[in-house]
């Protein structure tokens, strides 16, 4: 069998052992250290914006406690992109407050700006103004941020932008994670730049920053002895995990560029298939690091399925995988308000992601272009 093509692998840079063995010869090898902070003031300087990031160790994690600083409890409830992954949704559970979930626009396939008002109206209808608005840059695509921004200003409505999947996106040349109130980080093994496990959260004021650490550190309250007036979580990045991100980000351009080289090149394999859409911006507004290059696939233009395609693929030993299942379409949210059209619906069943790793080499690409080419009949 040939050797397996993932979806989006590791992709070490090579100086990562430096940080991780200058911790060890230095005995930092506690949750704390130099790493962590240069870790943070690394990010801060890609970032800009007069960004403040606290390094945790997920980005579920970050997303959590982001809600919590937007005052978000028992009985209230956040607007939710539906198009995303489960970890979007799940922290507003842990909050105790119930997801309202918006459909995507077919530009983006991000929330609906349309989609957003209506739900916000009729929630505050219904006598339950949201608390917050979590909107996602989905596999690396910016949502419409103006649009999105003016309607929470609106109606006064933090905003916290699920970056996870867009470190090296931009809108209107503004990095991703630095619109709203809060911004969410991932460090995933499959994301663009990798501490194997781990997230941040982008703050924009020191005051934000502090809290959000305060809490991270189990909410220890400053005195000689173990006190604790709020409920504390143990959600810090260690000194070693962010020794391999301090290694990443020397390399996070380079993967960018890899990346949107992947975009390329499914663009130009697709480019005499109809019925088949390469996922790519809408303007030059829109600057995506494609950190997973997607495809829709129109079955009655080419008589094919997206899944017939992924099966293909198998055959190959090549990974690729359906778009996110709507959060409204799972059995855990089914109860769940739900405002748009069937937009989110039609891209999961057409949606097809593919290999889009930064390592992948160009015998790689030659077997994945002969599955596809293969398969259209090219």
């Amino acid at each position: 069998m040939n050797s397996k093509i993932w979806l989006s692998s590791p992709h070490m840079g090579g100086n990562e052992l430096k940080y991780i063995n200058e911790a060890f010869a230095e005995n930092w090898v506690a949750p704390l250290g130099p790493n962590v902070n240069g870790f943070e003031e690394d990010l801060e300087n890609f970032l800009g914006e007069d960004t403040k990031v606290a390094v945790l160790s997920a980005g579920t994690a970050a997303l959590h406690l982001a809600l919590i600083e937007c005052g978000v409890g028992y009985g209230d409830e956040v607007i939710c992109q539906s198009m995303t992954f489960s970890a979007s949704a799940n922290p507003i559970a842990y909050c105790g407050a119930t997801p309202v979930f918006v459909d995507s626009e077919p530009e983006t396939w991000n929330m609906c700006p349309a989609g957003l008002r209506q739900a916000i109206g009729d929630r505050i209808k219904k006598g339950k103004k949201p608390k917050a608005i979590i909107i996602v840059h989905l596999y690396g695509m910016p949502a419409k941020m103006d649009g999105i921004i003016a309607i929470a200003k609106e109606f006064d409505i933090e905003v916290i932008e699920d970056a996870a999947e867009a470190l090296g996106s931009t809108y209107k040349g503004q990095p991703c994670g630095t619109f709203g109130r809060f911004g969410v980080l991932s460090f995933n093994g499959n994301k663009i730049i990798t501490t194997s496990g781990g997230g941040a959260l982008v703050c924009h004021t020191q005051e934000d920053k502090d809290k959000i650490v305060f809490l991270s550190t189990q909410a220890r309250d400053n005195a000689p002895h173990y006190q604790h007036s709020h409920i504390g979580y143990n959600y810090r990045m260690s000194n070693i995990v962010a020794g391999i991100g301090r290694g990443q980000m020397e390399v996070l351009n380079s993967r960018v560029e890899a990346r949107r080289s992947m975009h390329d090149f499914y663009v130009n394999i697709f480019k005499d298939i109809d019925g088949v859409t390469v996922f790519s911006e809408p303007s030059e507004d829109f600057y995506s690091n494609h950190w997973l290059s997607a495809i829709t696939v129109n079955p009655q233009i080419t008589g094919k399925t997206r899944e017939e395609l992924r099966m293909a693929f198998l055959e190959d030993n090549i990974e690729s995988r359906p778009l996110w299942k709507p959060m409204h379409l799972q059995p855990i949210f089914e109860n769940a308000p739900f405002y748009g059209g069937g937009v989110s619906e039609k891209l999961f069943n057409d949606g097809l992601c593919l290999p889009s790793g930064s390592n992948l080499t160009e015998d790689e690409r030659l077997r994945i272009a002969k599955v596809i080419n293969d398969f259209f009949g090219k």
